[in-house]
């Protein structure tokens, strides 16, 4: 009798053991198992892990869509990557840069004509405040030919030449800001493919992460004015690790964001296109990063 009731408890003992382990490894699978994928409001988006180029999520993210001021990136990296560039190089502001401004209700760094203004502040200008006049300022300087508009239509040129370089195959600029000519589109994995490239360069990301900004610019009599830049990527404040990267909006584009961040040694970036409201666009970009550091 002894030994038959041992022999029930070890028996016991064993399928409680068993049991133990089964239950364990059910709970830890269930704490490694992967993070539902999100569902975003916006009709485009991606995301990738920026060090290995793995893709994290895709919605449409081959589709061509209008981009707004997310073009400015490319404007940005066409002007990083001149031979020889210097920052400190002063640019004066035209007569021209205002009046397109008011002429097409564009976005403005509030840049003052007869100022001269360094390229590294036009830079600022142009991705804090979104400045559409900083992006006809550093087109016009960029470009090549002997009128302003040859020097236009040779910068937009070279927006086009780099996407191509870049593999951006669904991508075309007619514009140095997102005002659409008729054909400025891109899609969030093109756009995605080129924040990366131009985050590998120091100014532009010391730029994009920037939230606000106060730069001394020469007046044209030779004093000097202050000049307040805030950025109108609001993930900057909201979102922690945000690093960057650029908002657009517009009547087609309506809510745009190219975005990344950094946790630890993980660094996630993407882009929504078409999202109906900041609102809304700020809910998607939170969702994916969330997502994207979950992965």
């Amino acid at each position: 009798m002894i030994t038959s009731t041992l022999g029930v408890r070890s028996a016991v003992t064993v399928s409680l053991t068993v049991s133990a382990v089964l239950a364990g490894g059910l709970f830890a699978g269930q704490a490694h198992a992967a993070p539902p994928i999100p569902s975003i409001t916006a009709p485009g988006g991606f995301v990738m892990n920026n060090g290995t180029g793995t893709t994290l999520f895709g919605k449409a993210a081959d589709t061509r869509r209008s981009t707004g001021s997310t073009t400015k990136i490319m404007t940005a990296k066409v002007v990083l990557s001149q031979r020889n560039l210097n920052l400190d190089a002063k640019v004066t502001i035209q007569k021209a840069y205002s009046d397109y401004i008011v002429s097409r209700n564009a976005s403005s760094a509030r840049l003052i004509v007869g100022d001269k203004v360094t390229v590294r502040q036009l830079l600022y200008g142009l991705m804090l405040p979104s400045g559409c006049d900083a992006a006809y300022a550093l087109a016009d300087k960029f470009g090549t030919g002997t009128t302003r508009a040859a020097r236009i239509k040779s910068f937009i040129g070279k927006m086009n030449t780099e996407a191509r370089n870049l593999g951006m195959r669904n991508t075309h600029f007619d514009s140095f800001d997102g005002i659409s000519n008729g054909s400025n589109y891109s899609t969030p994995r093109d756009l995605t493919k080129l924040a990366s490239s131009a985050m590998k360069n120091s100014t532009f990301r010391t730029v994009v992460g920037t939230k606000s900004t106060k730069q001394k610019v020469t007046t044209r009599t030779g004093g000097y004015r202050y000049m307040s830049w805030s950025n109108t990527n609001k993930l900057l404040s909201t979102y922690r690790g945000a690093i960057g990267v650029k908002t657009g909006s517009g009547p087609q584009a309506k809510y745009c964001l190219v975005f990344a961040a950094t946790r630890g040694s993980k660094t996630v970036i993407g882009a929504v296109l078409g999202s109906s409201s900041e609102t809304n666009r700020a809910a998607d970009v939170k969702k994916l990063l969330d997502y994207g550091f979950a992965r």
